[in-house]
């Protein structure tokens, strides 16, 4: 007989699990013809709702998209701004993938506690939280309000 906290687990696991492999399919559509080093990622809003990116590169480097602010700005495209957990994935094998600076920044801009999967192709994976990823942040709490504003 399952206990409800042992059912919450399994849940967990499995949605997990299907979080990599949507980062896994989404990884197969990136454009990297010049890194050669497809991401992918999958988001996963509070309410249950998954958004997919990879990553878009351009002849003008500085122009190009990672896969989790793809994912993350579609989601916010549509009207969703609080977010459960992001897996990301990649074709690197001697470690977890992890996101650069500029994705810490726009994952921080929607919070600090939701989780973040670094995986490796194998599917085995390493999470960690935005506040850990992105210690000592600076977001939306820092900005003056306009009633602070002269």
């Amino acid at each position: 007989m399952c206990t409800p906290t042992a059912l919450t687990a399994l849940q967990k696991a499995e949605e997990i699990e299907k979080l990599i492999n949507k980062s896994h399919e989404a990884k197969s559509f990136a454009y990297c013809p010049y890194s050669k080093f497809p991401v992918g990622a999958a988001l996963l809003t509070e309410d249950g709702q998954v958004f997919t990116g990879c990553n878009i590169e351009n002849a003008c480097f500085t122009v190009g998209v990672c896969a989790e602010r793809a994912a993350i700005h579609k989601a916010i495209s549509e009207g969703f701004r609080k977010f459960k957990a992001i897996v990301i994935s990649s074709d690197k094998s001697d470690n977890f993938i992890a996101p650069c600076g500029a994705c810490r920044q726009v994952m921080r801009e929607f919070g600090t506690k939701w989780e973040v999967y670094l995986t490796k192709p194998d599917k085995s994976y390493k999470t960690m939280t935005v506040e850990e990823l992105l210690p000592m942040s600076f977001g939306p709490q820092d900005l003056p309000t306009k009633s602070r504003r002269m």
